[in-house]
Protein backbone atom coordinates (compact mmCIF):
# COMPACT_ATOMS: atom_id res chain seq x y z
CA UNK A 1 0.00 0.00 0.00
CA UNK A 2 1.35 3.42 -0.94
CA UNK A 3 1.05 6.24 1.57
CA UNK A 4 0.55 8.60 -1.41
CA UNK A 5 -2.60 6.88 -2.64
CA UNK A 6 -5.08 9.61 -3.55
CA UNK A 7 -8.56 10.08 -4.86
CA UNK A 8 -7.33 9.87 -8.46
CA UNK A 9 -6.01 6.33 -7.91
CA UNK A 10 -9.31 5.32 -6.31
CA UNK A 11 -11.27 6.72 -9.26
CA UNK A 12 -8.99 4.92 -11.74
CA UNK A 13 -9.30 1.57 -9.90
CA UNK A 14 -13.09 1.85 -9.66
CA UNK A 15 -13.47 3.08 -13.24
CA UNK A 16 -15.38 6.23 -12.22
CA UNK A 17 -14.78 9.95 -12.16
CA UNK A 18 -13.11 11.82 -9.30
CA UNK A 19 -16.45 13.55 -8.70
CA UNK A 20 -18.13 10.19 -8.17
CA UNK A 21 -15.54 9.19 -5.58
CA UNK A 22 -16.08 12.54 -3.85
CA UNK A 23 -19.82 11.91 -3.77
CA UNK A 24 -19.32 8.46 -2.27
CA UNK A 25 -17.23 10.03 0.50
CA UNK A 26 -19.43 13.04 1.16
CA UNK A 27 -22.89 12.47 -0.33
CA UNK A 28 -23.25 8.69 -0.79
CA UNK A 29 -27.02 8.90 -1.26
CA UNK A 30 -26.41 10.49 -4.68
CA UNK A 31 -24.53 7.44 -5.99
CA UNK A 32 -26.10 4.22 -7.26
CA UNK A 33 -25.61 1.27 -4.91
CA UNK A 34 -23.51 -0.79 -7.34
CA UNK A 35 -21.24 2.15 -8.20
CA UNK A 36 -20.88 3.09 -4.55
CA UNK A 37 -19.82 -0.44 -3.67
CA UNK A 38 -17.25 -0.47 -6.48
CA UNK A 39 -15.71 2.72 -5.11
CA UNK A 40 -15.70 1.38 -1.55
CA UNK A 41 -14.00 -1.81 -2.76
CA UNK A 42 -11.32 0.28 -4.50
CA UNK A 43 -10.79 2.30 -1.31
CA UNK A 44 -10.33 -0.89 0.70
CA UNK A 45 -7.97 -2.46 -1.86
CA UNK A 46 -5.76 0.63 -2.08
CA UNK A 47 -5.84 1.44 1.62
CA UNK A 48 -6.94 4.98 0.82
CA UNK A 49 -7.33 7.36 3.79
CA UNK A 50 -9.15 10.60 3.03
CA UNK A 51 -7.35 13.86 3.81
CA UNK A 52 -10.09 15.20 6.04
CA UNK A 53 -7.99 18.11 7.28
CA UNK A 54 -7.54 19.46 3.76
CA UNK A 55 -11.28 19.19 3.13
CA UNK A 56 -12.03 20.99 6.35
CA UNK A 57 -9.59 23.79 5.56
CA UNK A 58 -11.23 24.28 2.17
CA UNK A 59 -14.56 24.53 3.96
CA UNK A 60 -13.10 27.09 6.39
CA UNK A 61 -13.38 25.04 9.54
CA UNK A 62 -11.92 21.99 11.26
CA UNK A 63 -13.05 19.40 13.76
CA UNK A 64 -10.44 20.49 16.23
CA UNK A 65 -10.33 22.76 19.22
CA UNK A 66 -7.11 23.73 20.98
CA UNK A 67 -6.14 23.79 24.63
CA UNK A 68 -3.11 25.98 25.44
CA UNK A 69 -1.72 25.21 28.90
CA UNK A 70 0.99 26.85 31.00
CA UNK A 71 2.94 23.65 31.70
CA UNK A 72 2.16 20.36 30.03
CA UNK A 73 4.30 18.50 32.61
CA UNK A 74 2.08 19.69 35.48
CA UNK A 75 -0.40 16.92 36.44
CA UNK A 76 -2.99 19.63 37.14
CA UNK A 77 -3.18 20.38 33.42
CA UNK A 78 -3.18 16.68 32.56
CA UNK A 79 -6.45 16.36 34.46
CA UNK A 80 -7.83 19.54 32.83
CA UNK A 81 -7.03 18.03 29.40
CA UNK A 82 -8.79 14.81 30.38
CA UNK A 83 -11.96 16.72 31.21
CA UNK A 84 -11.82 18.79 28.02
CA UNK A 85 -11.34 15.68 25.89
CA UNK A 86 -14.35 13.99 27.49
CA UNK A 87 -16.59 16.90 26.51
CA UNK A 88 -15.06 17.22 23.03
CA UNK A 89 -15.51 13.53 22.24
CA UNK A 90 -19.23 13.83 22.86
CA UNK A 91 -19.32 16.36 20.00
CA UNK A 92 -17.03 14.43 17.64
CA UNK A 93 -14.25 17.00 18.08
CA UNK A 94 -10.56 16.48 18.82
CA UNK A 95 -8.51 18.50 21.32
CA UNK A 96 -5.05 19.72 20.25
CA UNK A 97 -2.86 20.48 23.29
CA UNK A 98 -0.20 23.21 23.14
CA UNK A 99 2.30 24.08 25.86
CA UNK A 100 3.16 27.76 26.35
CA UNK A 101 5.73 27.01 29.04
CA UNK A 102 4.64 30.23 30.79
CA UNK A 103 6.32 32.11 27.92
CA UNK A 104 4.34 34.90 26.20
CA UNK A 105 6.31 34.65 22.96
CA UNK A 106 5.71 30.93 22.71
CA UNK A 107 2.02 31.48 23.44
CA UNK A 108 1.83 34.02 20.58
CA UNK A 109 3.43 31.56 18.16
CA UNK A 110 1.00 28.82 19.15
CA UNK A 111 -1.96 31.15 18.56
CA UNK A 112 -0.57 32.12 15.13
CA UNK A 113 -0.38 28.46 14.08
CA UNK A 114 -3.76 27.58 15.54
CA UNK A 115 -5.41 30.40 13.61
CA UNK A 116 -3.68 29.27 10.42
CA UNK A 117 -5.04 25.76 11.01
CA UNK A 118 -8.58 27.15 11.38
CA UNK A 119 -9.23 25.52 14.75
CA UNK A 120 -12.84 26.03 15.73
CA UNK A 121 -12.01 27.50 19.12
CA UNK A 122 -9.34 27.88 21.77
CA UNK A 123 -9.26 26.98 25.45
CA UNK A 124 -6.38 28.77 27.15
CA UNK A 125 -4.75 29.59 30.44
CA UNK A 126 -3.10 32.75 29.11
CA UNK A 127 0.31 34.15 29.84
CA UNK A 128 -0.45 37.44 28.05
CA UNK A 129 -3.98 38.78 28.37
CA UNK A 130 -3.04 42.45 28.03
CA UNK A 131 -4.93 44.86 25.74
CA UNK A 132 -3.69 44.41 22.18
CA UNK A 133 -2.24 40.96 22.89
CA UNK A 134 -2.26 38.13 20.35
CA UNK A 135 -5.11 36.55 22.29
CA UNK A 136 -7.19 39.72 21.98
CA UNK A 137 -6.51 39.79 18.24
CA UNK A 138 -7.65 36.18 17.92
CA UNK A 139 -10.94 37.02 19.62
CA UNK A 140 -11.46 40.15 17.53
CA UNK A 141 -11.08 38.04 14.37
CA UNK A 142 -13.93 35.82 15.49
CA UNK A 143 -12.30 32.71 16.98
CA UNK A 144 -14.23 31.61 20.10
CA UNK A 145 -12.04 31.59 23.22
CA UNK A 146 -12.67 30.33 26.75
CA UNK A 147 -10.25 31.09 29.59
CA UNK A 148 -9.39 28.07 31.74
CA UNK A 149 -8.37 28.37 35.40
CA UNK A 150 -8.63 32.11 34.94
CA UNK A 151 -11.52 34.47 35.62
CA UNK A 152 -12.51 37.22 33.21
CA UNK A 153 -14.73 40.23 33.69
CA UNK A 154 -14.88 40.86 29.96
CA UNK A 155 -17.96 40.20 27.87
CA UNK A 156 -15.99 38.99 24.83
CA UNK A 157 -15.23 35.53 26.23
CA UNK A 158 -16.33 32.83 28.65
CA UNK A 159 -14.17 31.77 31.55
CA UNK A 160 -13.96 28.87 33.98
CA UNK A 161 -12.00 29.35 37.17
CA UNK A 162 -11.64 28.50 40.82
CA UNK A 163 -11.92 31.17 43.51
CA UNK A 164 -8.19 31.49 44.18
CA UNK A 165 -8.70 34.29 46.70
CA UNK A 166 -10.78 31.87 48.75
CA UNK A 167 -8.18 29.13 48.24
CA UNK A 168 -5.45 31.36 49.62
CA UNK A 169 -7.65 32.33 52.56
CA UNK A 170 -8.39 28.69 53.36
CA UNK A 171 -4.68 27.92 53.49
CA UNK A 172 -3.95 30.98 55.62
CA UNK A 173 -6.79 30.37 58.05
CA UNK A 174 -5.68 26.75 58.47
CA UNK A 175 -2.09 27.75 59.27
CA UNK A 176 -3.20 30.49 61.67
CA UNK A 177 -5.48 28.00 63.45
CA UNK A 178 -2.48 25.69 63.78
CA UNK A 179 -0.69 28.43 65.71
CA UNK A 180 1.81 29.57 63.09
CA UNK A 181 2.97 33.15 63.52
CA UNK A 182 5.47 33.38 60.67
CA UNK A 183 4.30 32.11 57.31
CA UNK A 184 6.04 32.22 53.91
CA UNK A 185 4.29 32.35 50.55
CA UNK A 186 6.24 30.63 47.76
CA UNK A 187 5.15 31.34 44.20
CA UNK A 188 5.67 33.12 40.90
CA UNK A 189 5.86 34.66 38.49
CA UNK A 190 3.78 37.42 40.04
CA UNK A 191 2.38 38.30 36.61
CA UNK A 192 0.16 35.18 36.73
CA UNK A 193 -3.30 36.00 38.02
CA UNK A 194 -3.50 32.72 39.93
CA UNK A 195 -0.34 33.56 41.85
CA UNK A 196 -1.58 37.07 42.60
CA UNK A 197 -4.94 35.85 43.90
CA UNK A 198 -3.52 33.02 46.02
CA UNK A 199 -1.05 35.44 47.59
CA UNK A 200 -3.78 38.02 48.22
CA UNK A 201 -5.93 35.34 49.84
CA UNK A 202 -3.32 34.22 52.35
CA UNK A 203 -2.31 37.82 53.01
CA UNK A 204 -5.89 38.61 54.01
CA UNK A 205 -6.11 35.53 56.24
CA UNK A 206 -2.84 36.16 58.07
CA UNK A 207 -3.26 39.92 58.51
CA UNK A 208 -3.17 40.70 62.22
CA UNK A 209 -2.46 37.07 63.10
CA UNK A 210 0.91 36.15 61.55
CA UNK A 211 3.73 37.75 59.62
CA UNK A 212 3.84 36.86 55.92
CA UNK A 213 7.01 36.82 53.85
CA UNK A 214 7.23 36.11 50.12
CA UNK A 215 9.76 33.92 48.33
CA UNK A 216 9.34 34.66 44.63
CA UNK A 217 9.91 31.93 42.05
CA UNK A 218 10.41 32.23 38.27
CA UNK A 219 7.90 29.46 37.59
CA UNK A 220 5.71 26.84 39.25
CA UNK A 221 8.01 23.82 39.14
CA UNK A 222 9.56 21.34 41.56
CA UNK A 223 13.01 22.80 40.85
CA UNK A 224 11.82 26.29 41.77
CA UNK A 225 10.32 24.88 44.96
CA UNK A 226 13.66 23.37 45.91
CA UNK A 227 15.45 26.66 45.26
CA UNK A 228 12.92 28.53 47.39
CA UNK A 229 13.29 25.99 50.19
CA UNK A 230 17.07 26.38 50.12
CA UNK A 231 16.59 30.12 50.56
CA UNK A 232 14.29 29.56 53.53
CA UNK A 233 16.58 26.92 55.06
CA UNK A 234 19.54 29.32 54.91
CA UNK A 235 17.82 31.66 57.37
CA UNK A 236 18.73 31.47 61.07
CA UNK A 237 16.27 29.13 62.82
CA UNK A 238 14.86 32.06 64.82
CA UNK A 239 13.99 33.92 61.58
CA UNK A 240 12.80 30.92 59.63
CA UNK A 241 9.05 30.66 58.91
CA UNK A 242 7.30 27.76 60.61
CA UNK A 243 4.88 27.28 57.72
CA UNK A 244 5.03 27.59 53.93
CA UNK A 245 2.09 28.01 51.55
CA UNK A 246 2.99 27.21 47.95
CA UNK A 247 1.16 28.51 44.88
CA UNK A 248 0.91 24.95 43.53
CA UNK A 249 1.70 21.38 44.50
CA UNK A 250 4.81 21.09 42.33
CA UNK A 251 6.40 23.91 44.29
CA UNK A 252 5.26 22.27 47.53
CA UNK A 253 6.83 18.95 46.52
CA UNK A 254 10.09 20.74 45.75
CA UNK A 255 10.00 22.49 49.15
CA UNK A 256 9.35 19.14 50.84
CA UNK A 257 12.25 17.47 49.02
CA UNK A 258 14.74 20.21 49.86
CA UNK A 259 13.69 20.52 53.49
CA UNK A 260 14.03 16.76 53.94
CA UNK A 261 17.45 16.80 52.28
CA UNK A 262 18.61 19.51 54.68
CA UNK A 263 17.34 17.75 57.77
CA UNK A 264 14.47 20.19 58.37
CA UNK A 265 11.53 18.05 59.40
CA UNK A 266 8.05 18.35 57.94
CA UNK A 267 5.82 19.06 59.77
CA UNK A 268 7.76 19.26 63.05
CA UNK A 269 10.03 22.13 61.94
CA UNK A 270 8.03 23.57 59.06
CA UNK A 271 4.49 22.92 57.85
CA UNK A 272 3.69 22.91 54.13
CA UNK A 273 0.43 23.51 52.26
CA UNK A 274 0.22 23.23 48.46
CA UNK A 275 -2.42 24.06 45.86
CA UNK A 276 -4.26 21.90 43.27
CA UNK A 277 -4.29 18.58 45.17
CA UNK A 278 -2.73 16.62 42.32
CA UNK A 279 -2.43 12.86 42.77
CA UNK A 280 1.22 13.15 43.86
CA UNK A 281 0.24 15.34 46.83
CA UNK A 282 -1.32 12.46 48.73
CA UNK A 283 1.45 10.08 47.61
CA UNK A 284 4.36 12.23 48.84
CA UNK A 285 6.74 10.87 51.50
CA UNK A 286 4.97 13.25 53.87
CA UNK A 287 1.43 13.52 52.44
CA UNK A 288 0.80 17.13 51.50
CA UNK A 289 -2.05 19.28 52.70
CA UNK A 290 -3.41 21.09 49.65
CA UNK A 291 -6.17 23.29 48.27
CA UNK A 292 -8.20 21.04 46.00
CA UNK A 293 -9.44 22.24 42.61
CA UNK A 294 -11.99 20.29 40.52
CA UNK A 295 -9.47 19.79 37.74
CA UNK A 296 -11.36 17.56 35.31
CA UNK A 297 -14.55 19.54 35.86
CA UNK A 298 -12.68 22.72 34.93
CA UNK A 299 -11.67 21.18 31.59
CA UNK A 300 -15.06 19.64 30.85
CA UNK A 301 -16.97 22.82 31.67
CA UNK A 302 -14.61 25.01 29.64
CA UNK A 303 -14.85 22.74 26.58
CA UNK A 304 -18.64 22.57 26.89
CA UNK A 305 -18.89 26.37 26.94
CA UNK A 306 -16.59 26.63 23.92
CA UNK A 307 -18.55 24.05 21.90
CA UNK A 308 -21.80 25.72 22.86
CA UNK A 309 -20.48 29.03 21.53
CA UNK A 310 -19.28 27.38 18.31
CA UNK A 311 -22.59 25.63 17.68
CA UNK A 312 -24.95 28.43 18.75
CA UNK A 313 -23.93 30.58 15.78
CA UNK A 314 -24.18 34.02 17.36
CA UNK A 315 -26.85 33.27 19.96
CA UNK A 316 -24.39 32.29 22.69
CA UNK A 317 -24.22 34.37 25.87
CA UNK A 318 -20.81 34.48 27.53
CA UNK A 319 -20.70 33.11 31.07
CA UNK A 320 -18.12 33.13 33.85
CA UNK A 321 -18.16 29.96 35.94
CA UNK A 322 -16.37 30.01 39.30
CA UNK A 323 -15.87 26.83 41.33
CA UNK A 324 -15.14 26.76 45.05
CA UNK A 325 -11.90 25.14 46.28
CA UNK A 326 -11.60 22.87 49.32
CA UNK A 327 -8.86 22.48 51.91
CA UNK A 328 -7.54 18.91 52.21
CA UNK A 329 -5.57 18.51 55.44
CA UNK A 330 -2.85 15.88 55.53
CA UNK A 331 0.30 15.19 57.51
CA UNK A 332 2.41 18.06 56.13
CA UNK A 333 0.62 20.73 58.18
CA UNK A 334 1.05 19.82 61.82
CA UNK A 335 -0.81 20.66 65.01
CA UNK A 336 1.07 23.01 67.38
CA UNK A 337 1.30 20.25 69.98
CA UNK A 338 3.56 18.29 67.58
CA UNK A 339 6.09 21.11 67.56
CA UNK A 340 5.70 21.60 71.34
CA UNK A 341 6.51 17.95 71.92
CA UNK A 342 9.73 18.39 69.94
CA UNK A 343 10.67 21.48 72.01
CA UNK A 344 10.57 19.49 75.24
Amino acid sequence: MSTTTGIKEVARRAGVSIGTVSNVLNRPELVATSTRQRVLDAIAELGYVRNDSARQLRAGQSRQIALVVLDVTNPFFTDVVRGAEAAAEEHGVMVVVCNSGEDAGREHRHLDLLEEQRVRGVLITPVDESPGSRLELLIQRGTPVVLVDRGSGRHSRCSVAVDDLLGGRLAGEHLVEQGHQHVAFVGGPATLTQVQDRHAGIAAATAGHASLSVVATPNLTVASGRTAAAEIAALPPSDRPTAVFCANDLLALGVLQEMTLRGIRVPQDVAIVGYDDIEFAAAAAVPLSSIRQPREQLGRTAASLLLEEIEDDGRHEHRHVVFQPDLVVRESSAKPRTRARRAR
